[in-house]
C-alpha cells in the first residue's frame, strides 16, 4: 500500500486521472439513482452533464502540471487517452448503464439481448470506428499538449502514446470486427440451428 501512495505523492497527475475515472462512474450512478430511485429529473440530468466536466477538468490539469514544468510520464499520456476515450464511448456507457439502471430499479423493458450474426458484425465494425476515432482525439490532444508546452525533451514521453494509439486500433481490429468476420459462419450455424 505504501507504495501507491509513494507513487501517487511521485505522480500527482496519476490521482487526477484516477479521480476523473472515478468521479465519471459516480457521476453516472448518481445521476441514475437521481432519476430512478429519488425522481429527481433535473437533478439527473445535472449529474450526468457532469461526466464531460470532469473530462476537461483532466485535461485542464494536465496543461496546467505540464505547463508548470512537470516532465511528461506515463500518467500525462493516459490523461489524453482517458479524455478521447471518454468522449467518444461516454454516451454510450451512459446509455448502456441507464438501461439496465432503469430494467432494475423502475420496471423499464430489459436491455437488448446482445447481437448476432450479421447484427453483430455491424456492432463490431460501430465499435471499432469509434476506437479509431477515440484514438484520433487523444492523438490530437497529445500533439496539442506537445506543441503547447514546447520542450522537446519535457513532452518526450508523449510522442510514445502516438504508436499506442496505432497498436490500440490495430487489436481492437484483429479482436473485433475481423475476429467476427471469420466467426460469422459460426453465428449463422447457430442461428439456423436456433429455427
Amino acid at each position: 500500500m505504501n507504495k501507491i501512495w509513494d507513487f501517487i505523492a511521485e505522480n500527482p497527475m496519476a490521482a487526477v486521472v484516477a479521480g476523473g475515472e472515478i468521479g465519471f462512474w459516480v457521476a453516472i450512478v448518481a445521476g441514475l439513482v437521481a432519476r430512478y430511485l429519488l425522481k429527481l429529473k433535473r437533478t439527473s440530468v445535472f449529474l450526468l452533464l457532469l461526466t464531460p466536466v470532469i473530462d476537461l477538468v483532466v485535461l485542464v490539469a494536465t496543461v496546467i502540471d505540464l505547463r508548470n514544468g512537470a516532465t511528461a510520464n506515463f500518467v500525462h499520456g493516459l490523461a489524453a487517452v482517458y479524455l478521447g476515450f471518454s468522449v467518444v464511448f461516454g454516451h454510450s456507457m451512459i446509455k448502456w448503464a441507464d438501461v439496465r439502471f432503469a430494467h432494475r430499479f423502475a420496471g423499464g423493458p430489459p436491455p437488448p439481448p446482445k447481437p448476432t450474426g450479421r447484427a453483430k458484425l455491424r456492432a463490431e465494425w460501430r465499435d471499432w470506428f469509434k476506437c479509431v476515432l477515440a484514438c484520433g482525439l487523444a492523438s490530437g490532444v497529445l500533439l496539442l499538449l506537445i506543441f503547447m508546452v514546447g520542450d522537446t525533451e519535457q513532452v518526450a514521453p508523449l510522442w510514445d502514446w502516438l504508436p499506442r494509439m496505432g497498436v490500440v486500433t490495430a487489436i481492437w481490429f484483429a479482436t473485433g470486427p475481423l475476429w467476427q468476420e471469420f466467426s460469422k459462419s459460426d453465428d449463422r450455424v447457430k442461428e439456423g440451428a436456433r429455427r
